[in-house]
């Protein structure tokens, strides 16, 4: 399994995170602020559990807004994975901590289970589906799924396609081992997820990020400041799919807030047409998809086109299904059943976003952010990962 060595000591304290946020001015954030901030916009969050007492996110964690049936310590966040996917979208940057590209979102939390909890923990966890259709119910407008699998979870494709109905806008991260393995990453493969790739601040894409004719858009993944660790008390320097999943919903929140009248189409469609890329609309690249994610080309024309309503951006890749290398179709690998007993090793799609072995176990304690899913009986490993960075924009050839 690829692995990547990471610094030893926290790279920035709570007290300038925001020094490391590179991509803010790249993206122009300031002028994009100035237009809009995500405000009444609603991000869901599903993930290791969101931390709503940190300075960044206090007073914007909504954690009375999921329901019951799904809301299985929700603001218990065991990693700090989740706590940073909802800075990273949302942070309100409070005395030099994460500065969130939608500062003015608020966010709904989500915890699925991982490696590392009892198996009793594992079980009490609500299914993954259970909870896309709870937020589909809901008001929330962008799903946030920072996570990723080799593997179909039972429920979630009929899920998602009933989110997407219900008119919300869905991110994964495409996966993050592809230096050392090629994959299908779910539920950035399925129909009707934008699957979000990463790229340094040269718009160049991260080696170990997952490709295929399912990669969408493409987002900075590369030296992005999150927690530690789950004692949130130091910041490190991380990099991965996850990173560029949550700041393409913020993205998509920044352009929501501004056009509030828009359909979860036009705003996708609008982040699709003002992508950056030095290839043709019509042929999208298999490692960035159609391209950069750029809000702030949207933000600056008052006039900007969505498209139709009722037309999804990507009917095509949907329509088409899911490709290999050589344009054939990939028939969906089944998720694995049982899962591992306590204190056995998993072997996990990917390398960690903290840059630790993608192999984790339930006893592990290098920090890995390894997820699952509850099956029932059995469940289903989703990671996030990290890697090195390297030039690759071939054609989908589709």
């Amino acid at each position: 399994m690829a692995t990547l060595s990471v610094a030893t000591a926290p790279v920035a304290d709570a007290a300038d995170a925001q020094s490391e946020q590179w991509y803010l001015p790249a993206m122009k954030a300031e002028e994009m602020w100035k237009v809009s901030t995500g405000e009444g916009v609603k991000v869901a969050v599903v993930d290791t559990g969101v931390n709503p007492s940190t300075p960044a996110l206090k007073g914007k964690v909504l954690a009375s807004e999921v329901p019951q049936n799904v809301s299985y310590k929700a603001t218990e966040d065991y990693s700090g994975h989740g706590t940073t996917m909802a800075e990273l979208i949302a942070g309100s940057g409070k005395n030099g901590t994460l500065k969130g590209l939608a500062p003015g979102a608020e966010i709904v939390p989500y915890r699925v289970a991982l490696t590392g909890l009892d198996e009793a923990e594992v079980r009490k966890a609500p299914h993954l589906a259970k909870i896309i259709r709870a937020i589909a119910d809901s008001d929330v407008k962008v799903v946030n799924m920072a996570f990723g699998a080799r593997f179909e979870v039972p429920g979630v494709r009929e899920a998602i396609k009933y989110a997407h109905d219900k008119g919300k806008l869905l991110f994964a991260g495409t996966g993050n081992d592809a230096k050392e393995t090629r994959f299908t990453g779910y539920p950035a493969a399925y129909p009707y997820v934008v699957g979000v790739a990463a790229s340094d601040e040269s718009g160049t894409v991260a080696e170990f990020s997952q490709h295929g004719n399912y990669v969408d858009l493409a987002a900075p993944g590369l030296d992005i400041p999150r927690w530690c660790d789950e004692d949130l008390r130091d910041y490190c320097t991380g990099a991965g799919t996850s990173m560029a999943t949550a700041i393409a919903s913020a993205s998509a929140a920044l352009v929501w807030s501004a056009h509030p009248d828009w359909t979860a189409n036009q705003v996708l469609n609008s982040l699709i047409e003002t992508a950056g890329r030095d290839w043709a609309r019509d042929d999208p690249s298999t490692y960035l998809g159609y391209g950069l994610i750029r809000p702030r080309k949207v933000l600056e024309n008052k006039n900007f086109d969505p498209g139709p309503a009722d037309t999804d951006p990507l009917a095509r890749e949907n329509a088409v299904g899911l490709l290999d290398d050589e344009g054939k179709p990939v028939k969906p690998a089944n998720s694995p059943s049982p899962a591992p007993s306590k204190g056995t090793a998993s072997s996990a799609p990917g390398a960690e976003d903290d840059g630790t072995s993608a192999v984790a176990s339930d006893t592990d304690s290098t920090g890995t952010t390894t997820l699952w899913v509850a099956l029932g009986a059995a469940a289903a490993v989703l990671v996030v990962g990290a890697g090195a960075f390297a030039v690759i924009r071939s054609r989908r050839g589709a």
